[in-house]
């Protein structure tokens, strides 16, 4: 079986890697013409092709590329694909990518998909073979899909060690403003805040501890596909960075007045989120 990977950075080429472990002809596509060089210079497909040898070659598409690219494509793919096909997406948002193609008459042959797998790092040199193992992959909308062409996706994500979880789209842009899309804002604005405030580079350098490294990691993540997911899910986005804004106003306002009993109740109600993840760790480990 062949899967056509169209965008080859982190997560269609470690796609790409581990479908190539798992028995499949990978063949790929990148609109950068070094990152399709660098695609193949790393084993990550098998074969560089154009997109019309790929939708004619392909049983499995994975559209792989930033929001607005899936956005673009897919009608196109959509189009051209025949009824044995399957196309799926990695975007990370769902709601504006189901409504676009809602009323395609090949709307059944597509499968859309998040897997919940990454790194702040980009492009093919980012790409390693186990990046998904053991982690989840949602999928939305999943009545609208032929049993077969759902079939082939939930298996390709449950055979690279992904658990398959089912959502509606309109819950999962939601829940993704809090829970991850969030997180990057506010570590794009944590890096922004420092490099602005301690102009001496060198100091950042020798004084900032784990907890900056930590924080700050996901600023460097690609502004090309962030830009594209804020933009896609901007109001649900917009309604958590309110919430945020709230509690860093009363933090301050704390601060401010040297409240230290206020502090302590904020942080000992964050501390909540270490049970939370603590689960998150032991149902995994289950997994």
């Amino acid at each position: 079986m062949t899967i056509a990977i169209i965008g080859l950075g982190l997560i269609g080429g470690s796609i790409g890697l581990k479908a190539k472990s798992l028995g499949f002809n990978v063949v790929g596509y990148d609109q950068n013409e070094q990152h399709a060089h660098q695609a193949l210079e790393y084993g990550l497909v098998h074969s560089v092709l154009s997109l019309d040898e790929i939708l004619e070659q392909a049983d499995i598409i994975g559209l792989c590329v930033p929001i607005d690219g899936i956005q673009s494509l897919l009608p196109k793919v959509l189009d051209r694909m025949k009824s044995t096909q399957t196309v799926f997406d990695v975007g990370s948002t769902k709601q504006n990518i189901c409504n676009l193609v809602s009323g395609h008459p090949k709307r059944s042959r597509f499968v859309a998909a998040h897997p919940l797998a990454g790194t702040e790092f980009s492009g093919p040199s980012a790409a390693f073979l186990n990046l998904f193992e053991g982690k989840k992959n949602l999928i939305c909308e999943e009545r609208l899909c032929d049993h077969d062409a759902l079939k082939k996706v939930t298996d390709l994500f449950a055979d690279m060690g992904m658990q398959n979880l089912f959502m509606p789209a309109v819950d999962h842009d939601r829940h993704m403003a809090y829970v991850s899309h969030l997180s990057h804002v506010t570590s794009f604005t944590l890096g922004l805040t420092v490099l602005d405030i301690e102009k001496d580079e060198n100091q950042i350098f020798n004084l900032a501890s784990t907890g900056l490294a930590s924080t700050v990691r996901l600023a460097k993540s690609s502004p090309i596909t962030w830009g594209s997911i804020f933009t896609d899910n901007s109001k649900n986005l917009s309604e958590a960075l309110e919430k945020y804004i709230d509690y860093i106003s009363d933090f301050k306002k704390a601060i401010d007045s040297k409240d230290l009993e206020k502090m302590k109740d904020m942080m000992q109600r964050a501390n909540e989120m270490r049970r939370v993840l603590n689960g998150m760790e032991l149902k995994a480990l289950k997994f």
